[in-house]
């Protein structure tokens, strides 16, 4: 019985998944904030999500204030995963926080929450594994894969992420502007 209603649960959770996908490409910034409100996901003010973001599970997700999810953005909410303020997540960036773990005979999932803490930029298709923390100010590459923390302030960029450099600014302070209503 305990399977039948886990099996329940999962093709329910994939019908809301689908149809939030389907809101992902409606092109009025305010209508997909409403939706994905409107199914658990948290979404401080000021931020926006551009159009034809995926997620899993949006329930487990927390946005900060004025962070912006750019287009096609993929966000899995199968653990948590927290956004803080002012982030800016690029173009297809991918964030899991559930995997499989090849070591495992059964191949079974493991999952473990992603923090990506405030004044975070990460570039276009950066990919973050399960576990990570972006911690404040950190700065993701291009098409970085990062599998372990970032610390504060540094950038880091290539497969797996290293640190590339450092971000010499203190006292973060600025704001990402307006949403674009239309994109």
């Amino acid at each position: 019985m305990n399977r039948i209603i886990g099996r329940i649960k999962a093709v329910w959770l994939e019908f809301v998944n689908m149809k939030l996908r389907w809101v992902g490409y409606v092109s009025c910034h305010h209508y997909r904030r409403f939706f994905y409100r409107l199914f658990g996901m948290k979404i401080g003010r000021g931020s926006t999500l551009h159009i034809r973001a995926s997620f899993y599970n949006v329930a487990n997700i927390s946005i900060g204030e004025d962070s912006i999810i750019g287009e096609g953005a993929v966000l899995d909410g199968r653990d948590k995963l927290t956004i803080g303020n002012h982030v800016d997540i690029a173009t297809e960036v991918m964030i899991y926080n559930s995997q499989h773990n090849i070591k495992d005979p059964a191949f079974c999932a493991v999952s473990a929450p992603v923090v990506i803490e405030d004044y975070v930029f990460i570039g276009p298709r950066a990919i973050i594994l399960p576990g990570v923390t972006i911690k404040k100010g950190a700065v993701v590459g291009a098409g970085a894969v990062v599998t372990k923390d970032v610390e504060e302030g540094l950038v880091v960029g290539g497969v797996p992420a290293k640190q590339i450099g450092k971000r010499d600014v203190k006292n973060l302070n600025y704001r990402l502007g307006r949403a674009a209503w239309f994109r």
